[in-house]
């Protein structure tokens, strides 16, 4: 039986935030579908179980399925169950997920990933209110509330013949929209506040964020939303325990590459910040660090060689999980090696936009005008093809 108490579902003081909570308590007693969509990582799931939890369904099973995940000859099992002998290694009769919501709420994660045919099957589900079980003679009648959610877009998935329309709008009942974490920036530091304190390890602080560093957090355009953000907290918070982060104490190798991108601009726009950078460049600074170790060194127990070696095994690591090479022993130019990773992600964005400068743009969360000089910069227009519009 389901036992959350969700009073406060979607974390956030901005307006979409507040406004989605408003609906969220004004449809949860609906037995109405509801279809909840979103880019990945926005909280989708939460969404639903709290429609669940503030519903007078809250008592019952809130089952959650992901469509995506589930291989294709055994979705309708999955969903529907099934019946002893009905195929190979149907040893037992199976009860399926809408017979298990019975009386509750059933969650179809990524419903734009289903077949046609599974569509078909579900949508007279949603008309009928009953499950046909696979080898069954009989159909079982189910009280469910259907939630479903999808990170695509169903019209443009319906004019592409992927998604049968006479389904969208039969889910498509109570829309709920979770916003991008980029469109509401506000939020970022009371969500750093939450996952550090939901992160901090037994008996430690949770970390914080310097206003220098926590600037760069808001002005990063998260492209995998909440999610990221949730497993950045968790990453600093393994690695700098009860710690204050700043700008300059952070190696680039533990952010992702657009907010290396914010930290190298903002530390080249600051060079004085950079005179006790012990970390950023790979590496713990030995000398000049001692009046500031538990503050700039993560490994603050071991011996200073030690602490150095561990440093700089775990950022080896982290390199290699995320691409990036690491530091020579001839060294570099970390100039010249951020210009690379600044040009290279410039080039990825205008293929993606097929070179459309103001998608560009947005997609880097930089200036129209701050893009072209870039553009200029790394003679990106000869050989490139650009749309100015």
């Amino acid at each position: 039986m389901a036992t959350h108490q969700v009073l406060h579902p979607f974390i956030g003081a901005s307006t979409s935030a507040e406004a989605l909570r408003a609906l969220i308590a004004r449809v949860a007693s609906s037995t109405a579908t509801a279809l909840i969509t979103g880019e990945s990582g926005t909280g989708k799931e939460l969404v639903a179980r709290a429609l669940h939890d503030q519903s007078d369904r809250s008592q019952a099973n809130f089952v959650p399925i992901n469509c995506a995940a589930i291989p294709t000859g055994l979705v309708e099992s999955e969903l529907f169950g099934h019946r002893k002998g009905s195929f190979t290694g149907a040893m037992t009769d199976r009860i399926g997920r809408f017979e298990l919501a019975n009386g509750g709420t059933i969650f179809l994660d990524e419903i734009g990933d289903l077949s046609l045919d599974m569509q078909v099957k579900l949508l007279r589900v949603l008309q009928e209110r009953s499950v046909d079980p696979v080898g069954g003679t009989k159909s079982v009648p189910v009280d469910v509330r259907v939630v479903a959610a999808t990170h695509r877009d169903l019209e443009q998935e319906i004019v592409a013949g992927r998604f049968r329309e006479d389904l969208y709008y039969r889910l498509n009942v109570l829309p709920l929209n979770t916003p991008a974490l980029r469109q509401r920036s506000q939020d970022v530091p009371v969500l750093l506040a939450h996952f550090a304190t939901h992160f901090a390890q037994k008996g430690q602080t949770p970390i914080s964020f310097a206003a220098d560093f926590l600037g760069a957090l808001q002005d990063y355009a998260w492209p995998g939303n909440v999610r990221e953000l949730s497993n950045l907290v968790d990453r600093f918070s393994t690695l700098f325990s009860g710690q204050q982060l700043k700008m300059n104490t952070v190696p680039p190798s533990l952010l992702p590459k657009g907010l290396q991108l914010i930290q190298a601009e903002r530390l080249a726009a600051s060079p004085s910040d950079n005179a006790d950078l012990p970390v950023v460049a790979g590496a713990v600074s030995i000398e000049n660090h001692s009046a500031n170790a538990d503050v700039m060194n993560p490994f603050a127990n071991p011996a200073p060689d030690q602490a150095l070696d561990a440093h700089n095994e775990v950022e080896h690591i982290i390199m290699l999980a995320q691409g990036l090479p690491s530091l020579p022993p001839e060294g570099l130019s970390l100039k010249d090696r951020l210009a690379d990773i600044e040009r290279d992600l410039i080039v990825q964005a205008l293929q993606r936009t097929d070179g459309n400068v103001s998608q560009t743009a947005r997609l880097l969360n930089l200036q129209r005008t701050t893009l072209i000089e870039k553009l200029n910069k790394y003679d990106l227009r000869q050989g490139t093809i650009l749309n100015n519009s």
